[in-house]
């Protein structure tokens, strides 16, 4: 859980801008889950209510029960609050100053970034296959495109990977 501790004080912009180092600890690593289940233990956690940092319980769960589900979230959050306690204070009281807005600056790219990378490893769980990118691409563009609740298109991308791969 050292790990979760450690992504959760750079996981600028949520838990999607460090699936990848996620993925790479949980899946590569340590063989705690498989890419398949990485993957599905996401997607469960995205149409939960909630927030989507209960991801990290999801996984904290599979290796221990409850108990590894409440280490594992409390393990990922507690370092952030901390930080961003710290940070707050310190952004507050220098809101004005020139490096605070280059800082903003500079992490709206970052953080869209590692979103499309958290993307490209949801996309791909058992490497890059057509039918993966087909499915992300088609979803990207309906919610591009439309004003589908997103849960229908999460729906629809199970039910055409069912089809595809299945």
């Amino acid at each position: 859980m050292l790990y979760f501790a450690l992504l959760s004080l750079i996981s600028v912009g949520g838990i999607s801008s460090i699936l990848p180092e996620m993925q790479r600890i949980v899946v590569d690593v340590k063989g705690w889950v498989t890419p398949s289940e990485f993957t599905q233990l996401f997607a469960l956690s995205q149409a939960a209510p909630g927030p989507n940092i209960l991801f990290t319980s999801l996984i904290g769960w599979k290796m221990a029960g409850i108990g590894g589900a409440l280490l594992a979230l409390a393990s990922f959050c507690f370092p952030a609050a901390v930080l961003a306690y710290w940070v707050g204070g310190l952004w507050e009281k220098f809101r004005e100053a020139t490096w605070v807005k280059l800082t903003k600056r500079a992490l709206l790219p970052m953080t869209v970034g590692l979103a499309l990378a958290g993307g490209y490893v949801l996309a791909t769980p058992v490497g890059l296959d057509w039918r993966y990118a087909g499915i992300a691409a088609a979803s990207t563009a309906t919610i591009y495109l439309t004003r589908l609740n997103p849960l229908w298109i999460l729906a629809a991308g199970g039910v055409l990977g069912a089809l595809l791969l299945g």
